[in-house]
């Protein structure tokens, strides 16, 4: 679970100003927080630009897109962008986030990130407020150190 620096955004915040939390800090989503500071929705990346047409593998199974699938790409951002402006994160968000407890087993969240297919978790006290999340790139860390620990204790 992940605990330090938390980055959030309100209901009340802009588009643009989500998108600027994510791309300084290199992440893909954000909880929404009310102002006692409780879970009430997450944005993700594809929320907020909804872009299709990028990131799809190339018919042709070539590492780079052609020009023209690359200049297509940079105009579905550019409109998108056009659009989200003066949009707030409460019209673009997913309300009613499946939230976890910190006592939550470690399997239990994985099920969860695996068979709703969401990338990240918030996880949430008794009253709803946030104090981690829980990331698939958690997950993964996990498993390789207990990995790990499985090997060291085996020779």
């Amino acid at each position: 679970m992940s605990s330090g620096t938390l980055y959030s955004v309100s209901p009340e915040d802009t588009v643009d100003a989500a998108l600027e939390i994510l791309v300084s800090n290199r992440i893909t989503g954000l909880p929404v927080l009310d102002s006692e500071g409780r879970v009430v929705g997450v944005v993700s990346d594809f929320d907020l630009l909804a872009l299709d047409a990028v990131g799809r593998v190339n018919d042709d199974n070539n590492l780079f897109p052609a020009a023209e699938q690359s200049w297509q790409a940079f105009k579905e951002v550019k409109k998108m962008l056009a659009k989200s402006a003066g949009k707030k994160i409460k019209d673009v968000m997913t309300p009613k986030p499946i939230t976890v407890r910190p006592e939550t087993n470690l399997n239990d969240a994985t099920s969860i990130l695996i068979s709703k297919k969401i990338r990240r978790l918030p996880v949430v006290d008794e009253s709803g407020k946030l104090v981690g999340l829980i990331s698939r790139g958690n997950i993964v860390k996990a498993a390789l150190a207990a990995r790990k620990a499985a090997a060291a204790s085996s020779n």
